[in-house]
């Protein structure tokens, strides 16, 4: 297998290329930056590129690409992100027209405003976000869906070694000695390491199947169970603090507010939205088109990430 791999410089992209390589397939690695070191793309090719400036010129030839490259923050200004996940997944498709994309996208791409519970691919996109990130990837993903031959991914809360958003945001909400959440810990939420999504990335790319698909890990965890565990793991003396909903989520729309545009606030109302609400999606599809058999959620080693 002849694979693509764009946002190799990153976490998920990165871990694709590692997975793939380790899995003896040809990987030609694409990412932002300059240069990686070649470690993190396990010793792919590596060439720079900008995906929202638009194609690549002379592209190499491929059996498939995995569409990793993307803007993740929920606080970016509208036309960088728009252009990051948009404009540079049209470029993908232009300059990979005639093989098999495979797009990680996100469940950020669900109702926002309401519970999440047990989602089946069909009840996303939706027409209301909260930000210009679940609408960018909304928009992404009209595009793709175009694609005579493409697999759509959604994961939600991607974690492991190498993570820059998932652990680094709940390590930020630590306050002295309290973990701040939101909700009641009740809650249960899917999540999805990052061996299970690069499991997933290379099952898509090389099967026959296309639509979209939920990627999560094997069962839900509640959320106070998953913040606890992992205060634990990077032994952190700290318990878990929830406030309520109708408390953070007009503290969240203040922080944005007043916010300056190059210091994103601590609290938005797009991380409240996702923390105090359950966001479990229904894996079923995945498991039976594609093979998926994900590995339950495990923080284990998270000291080290």
């Amino acid at each position: 297998m002849r694979l693509a791999v764009t946002g190799a410089s990153g976490f998920v992209g990165g871990a694709v290329c590692r997975a793939a390589t380790e899995a003896g397939w040809t990987v030609h690695a694409f990412g932002r930056r300059a240069e990686v070191a070649g470690e993190h793309v396990g010793g792919a090719p590596y060439q720079s590129w900008d995906i929202a400036r638009g194609p690549l010129p002379r592209p190499p030839t491929v059996d498939a690409v995995v569409h990793c490259a993307g803007s993740v923050t929920d606080w970016a200004p509208r036309r960088e992100q728009w252009a990051a996940n948009v404009d540079g997944t049209r470029h993908m498709l232009e300059t990979f027209a005639d093989v098999r994309v495979v797009h990680v996208s996100t469940a950020s791409v669900y109702d926002p405003y309401r519970p999440t519970v047990a989602a089946v691919e069909n009840q996303a996109p939706v027409q209301r976000y909260v930000n210009t990130y679940g609408e960018s990837k909304a928009a992404a993903e009209r595009l793709v869906s175009h694609h005579p031959d493409a697999v759509i991914l959604r994961p939600h809360a991607i974690y492991g070694p190498g993570d820059t958003t998932l652990l680094p945001r709940v390590l930020q909400a630590i306050r002295g000695r309290r973990l701040i959440a939101v909700g009641d810990g009740t809650q249960r939420i899917s999540l999805t390491s990052v061996a299970n999504l690069t499991q997933a990335c290379l099952l898509a790319a090389g099967a026959d199947a296309t639509g979209i698909f939920n990627v999560t890990d094997a069962e839900p965890v509640l959320l106070a169970d998953a913040l606890t565990t992992i205060l634990a793991e990077r032994a952190i003396p700290a318990r878990v603090k929830f406030v309520p909903l109708p408390v953070a989520w007009p503290v969240a729309w203040l922080a944005e507010k007043f916010a300056r545009r190059n210091a994103p606030p601590r609290l938005t109302r797009y991380a409240v939205s996702h923390l105090a609400y359950e966001r479990t999606l229904d894996i079923t599809a995945a498991r039976t088109v594609l093979g998926y058999e994900p590995l339950p959620t495990s923080f284990a080693g998270a000291s080290r990430w």
